[in-house]
């Protein structure tokens, strides 16, 4: 997931399903103990309470991608779509590990599963509704899973059903679908209103993770395909009153949201406001003098503000600093010259200052640990003692990478660019890393790319990284959900490289790991896929396309009027739909 998902651990689909099984009952919990201090919102709730009423006030550095479920693919907008979307099974919104836990949502119960692993069948939750009051059927589950084939129209977000469901079909989705009802896809089955059934090829133990990632439900007479994002139509306890691109964006309390008939949510505040296109250091700003309750993005205050937080214990017993569950790292092309050369790669691996892009993050309490390897510590398959370039001091290695350049044919260096999103602290690791190779006689340019369309079609655009020769690209990455797929599969298979929305921004196409994949996809046993994950993040690191430098940490500021403050680790972030307001203003 883009700056995407979060401090997971690594598990299986029956583990999470048998937790939920066992756990029963709603997450919104009354009784919760509640706790303070600082870092406490990691691992428990911070002012538990029910009370309803007021506004929640939120700050953010961009534009939204999309309020498009289907299109959404960053954890603080996962996070927050389940506020007006609501998904078949869904992570619980709890603290600590009950927070992995599936839940059903608009299902009634968890699927029924074949002894063959191959068919899952879902019976929906009666009195569901959309926002305008119409009932919610399986024809409308149904085409929100079918909306997630039209990448022609609806790109950007996760593929992963696309995988499992299409089946040699080619479905090209709803909007080319010479079906009359527009509900063609054939591995997708709704014999009543009230039923769906999902038919896999091949068992895939972690298929009900890909549920929580869709839009539940997209009524097919309202929907507006690529425009869909300006009206999102609610299934969840929150409706869209305006949304001003770039500005800012109203919700208000959904009328036709029934809590009966949802196990999972509080819905505490009567409306929800969040300012678009701040600054950062003006969001730190509101979030310290109260006008703001909370930064939206979650990836961690700017310097200026840390300084005055970690000093001041006032504001330090309201601020959280857990593990994430993300990685920073930069990708090298191994398509755009010189990159094409393994040599070159290598040459920038030994190059990086890792302690300067610590430091650049917030240093070592607020940015994180030193990354060595791509898999981070809370997925299974990471090795402490995997590291290839020998990078765990942090340290340069500025004669090991000379030498490099002399083998890849550029002894005195060469020019590149570094694409970087011109929001928050990475333009600071970009200068870092600028400033490291220069040490080595590469000159690296920056390149900014508007925070709102980076991923989607700056990097995330092949043809677009080839011609502007982005050589270098920072990105950052939590896991999808709490498995090596999750987490590695989208970023390394070349098999998933995409014309837009890319997230394979190196464009390794190795069989052998490809073959490694498919081999740790198909494994049930979740310590024997975890050893296979092991092998591929090997084998990615020895092509030095990819360059981990931060194993995350965030330290964000709550404002001391917000109750019910946790992080949700499945996304490594609070949760924005358990979060009320002790005055009620």
């Amino acid at each position: 997931m883009r700056i995407k998902r979060g401090a997971v651990v690594a598990g299986t689909v029956a583990v999470a399903l048998g937790l939920a099984a066992c756990g029963g009952g709603s997450s919104s919990d009354s009784g919760a103990k509640s706790t303070s201090g600082f870092n406490a919102g990691s691992t428990g709730i911070v002012n538990a309470s029910d009370k309803k009423g007021g506004t929640l006030r939120l700050g953010y550095y961009s534009d939204v991608d999309s309020f498009d479920p289907t299109r959404i693919y960053y954890a603080a907008g996962q996070n927050f779509m389940s506020v007006y979307n609501r998904t078949l099974l869904t992570p619980d919104p709890k603290p600590g590990k009950d927070g992995l836990v599936l839940k059903p949502d608009l299902a009634e119960a968890l699927p029924e599963i074949s002894a063959d692993k191959l068919t899952y069948t879902f019976k929906l939750r009666k009195g569901v509704k959309f926002e305008d009051g119409t009932p919610i059927t399986s024809k409308d589950v149904k085409y929100a899973v079918e909306r997630s084939f039209a990448q022609d129209v609806l790109s950007g977000g996760p593929t992963y059903i696309v995988d499992q469901l299409d089946q040699g079909q080619n479905y090209p989705g709803p909007y080319k679908d010479t079906d009359p009802q527009k509900l063609g896809l054939k591995s997708v089955q709704t014999p009543d209103d009230s039923t769906i059934i999902f038919k896999l090829a091949k068992p895939f133990a972690d298929f009900p993770f890909l549920l929580p990632m869709l839009p539940g439900a997209v009524p097919q007479a309202k929907d507006t395909g690529e425009k869909y994002t300006e009206h999102v139509i609610s299934t969840g306890p929150y409706k869209f009153e305006t949304f001003d691109p770039g500005k800012k964006v109203v919700m208000v309390r959904n009328p036709n949201w029934d809590q009966s008939t949802d196990p999972i949510r509080k819905a505490l505040p009567d409306r929800i406001e969040m300012t678009l296109q701040m600054n950062p250091d003006e969001i730190d700003k509101q979030l310290l003098d109260g006008t703001l309750d909370l930064d939206f993005a979650q990836v961690g205050v700017q310097s200026a503000a840390q300084a005055k937080i970690l000093l001041d214990s006032n504001l330090k017993k309201n601020a959280d600093e857990p593990n994430t569950g993300f990685i920073r790292y930069f990708t090298i092309s191994s398509k755009v010259p010189p990159f094409d050369n393994i040599h070159c790669r290598k040459a920038v691996q030994y190059a990086a200052d890792k302690v300067a892009l610590q430091t650049a993050r917030g240093g070592a309490d607020a940015g994180g640990d030193i990354a060595t390897n791509m898999l981070p510590p809370n997925i299974g398959g990471h090795d402490p003692k995997l590291d290839p370039f020998n990078t765990k001091s942090g340290k340069p290695q500025v004669e090991k990478a000379k030498e490099e350049l002399k083998l890849c044919g550029k002894p005195d260096g060469f020019e590149t660019k570094i694409a970087v999103r011109n929001k928050g602290k990475e333009p600071k690791s970009a200068e870092a890393l600028q400033q490291a190779l220069a040490a080595v006689g590469i000159k690296a340019s920056i390149d900014m790319g508007d925070a709102s369309l980076y991923f989607r079609s700056t990097i995330g655009s092949p043809d677009n990284v080839h011609a502007k020769g982005y050589g270098i690209m920072t990105a950052g990455w939590g896991a999808d959900f709490p498995t090596g797929t999750g987490f590695l599969q989208v970023l390394v298979d070349g098999r998933k490289i995409q014309p837009s929305g890319n997230n394979n921004y190196g464009e390794i196409n190795d069989p052998e790991i490809n073959s490694l994949i498919d081999k740790a996809m198909a494994e049930s046993d979740p310590k024997k896929a975890a050893e296979i994950w092991g092998q591929i993040n090997a084998k990615v690191m020895d092509t030095a396309t990819q360059l981990p430098f931060v194993y995350d940490k965030a330290l964000n500021y709550r404002n001391p009027r917000l109750t019910n403050v946790f992080v949700w680790q499945y996304y490594g972030m609070w949760s924005f739909g358990s979060l009320g307001l002790s005055d009620g203003k």
